[in-house]
């Protein structure tokens, strides 16, 4: 656990560096040659690095211990502060760019020349994303090979949303590098400063989507998100296999942090089982299920008997 959120941390911070010194370099690209391309990635990589502060503070403030306020811990507060993140990539980047390039195509002004720089400055920029973005995927990769997922599934299924946020935002990063590219090109090529603003609106639309994503992804983490499907199937076997369980009427399960799972089970015993033997068979069924799934951080049993007037137990 110690080991996967010190990979988290450190794909964070590899972003916060890179995204900030791109940031200062777009902005000082951009004010040299009004492209409001240039500008709205400027503001974009900025607000990236101000998400991922928050996606630092989400890592290190989730694993504070539980105590008696939040008994099951602080591991969902990583999520809220994921959602902070999204909610920062579209007003920071998406509505700005938006806003910038609006309002360049309103004026008729945009990139006005200093392309040698503007060039050079988007070319360092990719370089910068494209080692941040590599790390999040060596860690995306890392974590699907742990739980035994495709790449795509991981992206998606994980329970820890500083990777994706990351990955993400400079997959994001990237493709905007390259729409600013291609609309300061348009210009310089043609002569009209219509190619600019657009590249910009195009940015921000993009960075909308992307927020869009990760919004919706941490809001049903937050809500209370079901573990792994093949988790559940896992588990429902292995309470099957015990001889005392008739059979198996609920199982319930969500994800309350990084590789953290509740399951809750509800399950009818054989008539007359004494109450030692109850007691006996769910510590044993506890400890096999965490044997095989440590994340499953809390497990709770209800049982009942096939017999009228019979003891529940937990």
């Amino acid at each position: 656990m110690a080991h996967e959120d010190g990979e988290s941390t450190l794909t964070v911070l590899v972003a916060i560096c890179a995204n900030f010194g791109i940031a200062v370099a777009k902005a000082i690209a951009g004010a040299l040659s009004g492209s409001a391309a240039m500008l709205s990635e400027s503001a974009h990589s900025l607000a990236d690095t101000a998400n991922e502060v928050l996606l630092l503070v989400a890592v290190k403030r989730s694993n504070r211990p539980a105590d008696e306020r939040h008994p099951f811990g602080y591991g969902r507060e990583r999520y809220f502060w994921s959602l902070l993140a999204a909610v920062g990539i579209f007003v920071g980047g998406g509505v700005f760019a938006v806003y910038q390039g609006v309002s360049k195509l309103i004026e008729g002004k945009g990139e006005g020349g200093h392309y040698a720089l503007t060039y050079s400055v988007l070319a360092i920029a990719f370089v910068l994303e494209g080692v941040s973005w590599s790390q999040a995927v060596r860690q995306l990769r890392a974590d699907a090979r742990n739980t035994d997922r495709k790449f795509s599934d991981e992206l998606w299924a994980t329970s820890d949303p500083a990777a994706t946020t990351v990955f993400l935002e400079d997959t994001g990063a990237l493709i905007g590098l390259c729409l600013a590219a291609g609309g300061v090109g348009l210009s310089q090529a043609t002569g009209d400063h219509f190619w600019d603003p657009v590249a910009s609106v195009l940015i921000g639309v993009l960075l909308a989507g992307i927020a869009y994503l990760l919004g919706r992804e941490n809001r049903s983490l937050i809500i209370g998100e079901a573990a792994d499907p093949r988790l559940r199937e896992s588990i429902v076997a292995l309470i099957r296999d015990y001889p005392e369980v008739t059979s198996i009427d609920e199982l319930l399960t969500m994800v309350t942090g990084r590789a953290q799972v509740l399951v809750a089970a509800r399950v009818d015993l054989e008539d007359d089982l004494p109450a030692s033997r109850v007691e006996a068979m769910a510590r044993r069924m506890e400890a096999e299920i965490q044997r095989e799934h440590p994340w499953v951080h809390y497990f709770f049993l209800d049982v009942t008997a096939d017999g009228a007037g019979s003891p529940r137990g937990r």
